[in-house]
């Protein structure tokens, strides 16, 4: 089978795992291929990959070592300048800054540095400096991260921590979620992105953790502590 498949609740070969995001149970498979197998939750909205296809963490690290980000190239600045944009419009330099999800090359870092800010990078994989998540932070950026975590909200709530109160996380993601289109949208053919956002789940998000709001501008999200 591949392609977007029809929804029908009778069909128990249809019926998916716990939404990976709220963990209702009323989830159904909406698109399935060679390579990628997707579920859509019934109550929060959340587009989600089957958790029994996510890759090893050690294949999930090759992975992201395919990525090639030079924090030299002007494509991938030009590729982070939103979020950059943000904390520039935001925050003082004199504030305090995570690069949560740094990744191998920590180019929002590097932009921001290059204007006077001071950023911490934490990545798992990368950066992997657990000190950084005992302290608080004015700012936390989130570029290109949130598709990737495999308990949504549970980091959701922990990076909501590490706020200091009046502080915001910055994300970027692909929000132009298609789920009729789904079968040639880019953005699902990476293995490690396992979640996928709209203004229904981000809602819900809000609605179920301490932040105060969320507001999404394109491919920008913005929760407040």
């Amino acid at each position: 089978m591949e392609g977007q498949v029809e929804k029908n609740k009778e069909d128990p070969k249809r019926v998916g795992p716990p939404c990976l995001l709220c963990r209702a149970t009323t989830t159904q498979l909406f698109f399935e291929s060679k390579y990628h197998r997707f579920f859509e939750c019934l109550q929060c909205g959340s587009p989600f990959r089957d958790p029994a296809t996510f890759l090893a963490p050690e294949a999930e690290k090759a992975r992201y070592l395919e990525h090639n980000n030079d924090t030299a190239d002007p494509h991938y600045q030009a590729f982070a300048k939103p979020v950059v944009d943000v904390i520039l419009d935001r925050f003082p330099t004199t504030a305090k800054l995570l690069d949560f999800g740094s990744g191998t090359g920590p180019v929002v870092a590097k932009l921001l540095t290059d204007k006077g800010y001071s950023v911490s990078c934490y990545d798992p994989f990368f950066a992997p400096n657990a000190q950084l998540l005992n302290d608080t932070y004015d700012g936390i950026i989130c570029c290109e991260v949130i598709e990737h975590f495999h308990q949504p909200l549970q980091e959701f709530q922990n990076l909501y921590k590490l706020l200091k109160p009046g502080g915001s996380l910055i994300c970027k993601t692909d929000l132009d979620v298609d789920t009729t289109h789904f079968k040639i949208w880019y953005y699902k053919d990476d293995p490690t992105h396992v979640i996928f956002y709209k203004k229904e789940n981000l809602e819900w998000i809000a609605a179920h953790t301490p932040f105060s709001e969320v507001t999404i501008d394109g491919r920008i999200v913005v929760f407040e502590r």
